[in-house]
């Protein structure tokens, strides 16, 4: 599909992490017109991405912030955010005062508060923004990205980052953004192992389930994941989409937030726990809807 863009002033602007999400998020700020520099760890990547989109390929993340107005990364995890932020070498020593850093990653919403708190003590602005919509999201520009921090910071942000986005939304203060995409994978993981329950259950009682599966699909049991996951979980597969790994990843961080704020979630620990099982039959990078191959 072509993404449409919203005309605005052009900025200057820099991506940090050019994975499968990234790659595509920086693709689609540099169509719309920004000035893009890009930062990865495997240089050859960022090279790469420079020669297809038109931008700059910086050798360090405080490189590729320099003279940015925004500065955004999509990388792993905790960890990861942190190596291309902070230190000598990270963005936030590149970064002019009032600039805007935008976190695409899903990771902890104490990391979240964490950075916020560095971002203050520069003089710099810090938004956790996690996106949902996964690669197809990215590709489109059809993400939906949930968001925590300053409202004067995301109110600048936000329209840059509709380059790849759906809808970009504050729901909160400094971590919010986080925690919100935790409730999604919460939602997203009990729905996956219903809808693994319901096919594998129809498929022993002989029935033609991708027919129901359009039947049921104009009713109350209708979700994103029946549409876009349930003909292809029928058809066992599986080699596309969100990995297992990266949704273990994210409801680690779920459960360690329940284990915090009190919240009881049997159902998500449960899911986590046959999502590794998945990973023991060599899963590790099937989509999530392959939790339905523990049924077979």
């Amino acid at each position: 599909m072509t993404k449409t863009y919203e005309p605005i002033a052009s900025r200057r602007v820099a991506f940090l992490g050019l994975g499968v999400m990234g790659g595509p998020m920086a693709g689609h700020l540099a169509r719309a017109g920004h000035q893009v520099t890009v930062y990865n760890r495997t240089a050859a990547k960022a090279q790469a991405w420079a020669q297809e989109y038109g931008g700059q390929a910086a050798a360090t993340p405080r490189e590729a912030a320099a003279g940015a107005e925004f500065v955004f990364a999509c990388v792993g995890n905790d960890d990861d955010l942190r190596s291309v932020v902070l230190g000598a070498d990270g963005a936030f020593a590149g970064m002019a005062p009032g600039a805007i850093f935008v976190d695409h990653t899903t990771a902890s919403a104490e990391v979240a508060r964490e950075l916020a708190a560095a971002a203050t003590a520069a003089g710099l602005q810090f938004v956790d923004a996690p996106v949902s919509g996964g690669q197809a999201g990215a590709v489109n520009g059809l993400l939906t990205v949930m968001c925590g921090g300053d409202a004067a910071a995301f109110a600048a942000m936000q329209p840059v980052a509709m380059a790849f986005s759906r809808a970009v939304t504050l729901v909160g203060k400094s971590g919010a953004g986080q925690l919100a995409k935790m409730v999604n994978q919460i939602c997203i993981a009990g729905l996956v192992q219903g809808l693994s329950e319901a096919i594998a259950f129809g498929q022993k009682a002989g029935l033609d389930m991708k027919q129901v599966l359009d039947v049921i699909g104009k009713g109350a049991a209708q979700s994103w994941q029946m549409d876009n996951r349930g003909k292809t979980m029928v058809d066992d597969q599986f080699e596309f989409g969100f990995a297992v790994d990266w949704m273990r990843k994210d409801l680690g961080l779920v459960l360690d937030e329940a284990r915090r704020n009190g919240a009881r979630l049997p159902v998500t620990a449960l899911v986590d726990q046959f999502y590794g099982d998945v990973q023991k039959m060599g899963g590790n990078r099937w989509d999530t809807s392959s939790l339905i191959r523990r049924l077979k």
